[in-house]
């Protein structure tokens, strides 16, 4: 397991969503630290520290979680900073659930969309309209991968305004939203694909984006504190984002668009731990395999994880 990677990932999902709520009470001079556990031997410590608290002491971010795997091992956790700052202070602890943001996309619907690959029920080549049939009412070229590449030349997110509300209507916009370029001409980085890649997963994979998730991904690994809408009992261990039409987010998801679609969405949506990402990290990286359990094949890892382009004369 290579222990700058595992580190990277974790600290930037534990980071996705600390954001400063605004009318924050002013913060102490110095940056609590919480819980910390470390492994004999490993000396990165001191550096990790002083990254994290030299930006919460510059107000980038309130608190976050670090944790640094090495060789199947933990070697390092820490807590630091706040978790909430409105309206009170709670100090960040290393069980705190964040809101992942676009790592969903990751973790939740690229993760469903492999294992659907590895069962043969979905190829990353085929149209989009094969699985979709009424997306661009059945005439579209724009395949899977075009998708999950972000060339499919889809606009970056769904029209907010007027105000809707509903999956259903959510995913009736994006099968009918018009792109932009065509496919394979130049990368736009769009939640459209992603909500369109999350009904792909329900259709085929004959659950809902987050049972599926749940029983091909999260459960076989253990990652138990990883969910869409969160129940009412994690509500208290989880991080508040922002200020939104004068409430406080906390256990409801950050991104708008998710909001409009009940809180499930292939773009975002999704909570966790940096436990729990690290469970993740640590099955990526082992080629599909976390201890005794395979998520997935090496073959299907390899896929996945391999440059996908279309400027790299893959087809």
């Amino acid at each position: 397991m290579n222990l700058v990677v595992f580190f990277l990932l974790c600290v930037s999902a534990a980071l996705a969503q600390t954001q400063r709520p605004i009318a924050a009470p002013a913060k102490p001079a110095t940056p609590a630290t919480v819980k910390t556990s470390q492994v004999s031997g490993f000396r990165g410590g001191p550096a990790i520290d002083a990254v994290i608290l030299s930006a919460i002491r510059e107000d980038r971010l309130p608190g976050a979680v670090v944790v640094v795997g090495h060789n199947d091992t933990i070697v390092y956790e820490k807590a630091y900073g706040n978790r909430a700052l409105v309206p009170e202070r709670e100090p960040m602890t290393l069980d705190t659930i964040f809101d992942v943001a676009s790592l969903t996309k990751v973790i939740a619907t690229t993760s469903c969309v492999m294992k659907l690959v590895e069962q043969g029920k979905v190829r990353l080549n085929e149209k989009v309209t094969e699985y979709l049939p009424e997306f661009q009412q059945g005439q579209s070229d724009i395949t899977v991968r075009h998708l999950l590449t972000h060339y499919s030349g889809m606009r970056p997110d769904l029209d907010l305004h007027p105000e809707w509300s509903g999956y259903e209507t959510g995913i009736s916009k994006a099968l009918v939203d018009k792109p932009t370029a065509s496919a394979d001409s130049r990368f736009t980085y769009s939640d459209i694909n992603f909500i369109l890649l999350g009904e792909i997963v329900h259709r085929v994979g004959g659950k809902t984006l987050p049972e599926f998730a749940r029983d091909e991904i999260f459960a076989p690994l253990g990652m138990q504190t990883t969910a869409f809408t969160p129940p009412q009992n994690w509500r208290s261990r989880i991080a508040p984002t922002e200020i939104t039409k004068g409430q406080l987010l906390r256990g409801v998801v950050h991104d708008p668009t998710t909001r409009y679609m009940g809180g499930v969405a292939g773009h975002a949506g999704l909570f966790s731990t940096a436990a729990d990402l690290s469970k993740f990290a640590r099955m990526m990286l082992g080629k599909g395999t976390a201890g005794n359990v395979q998520v997935f094949s090496p073959l299907t890892v390899a896929t996945f994880t391999s440059p996908q382009s279309p400027m790299s004369g893959r087809d």
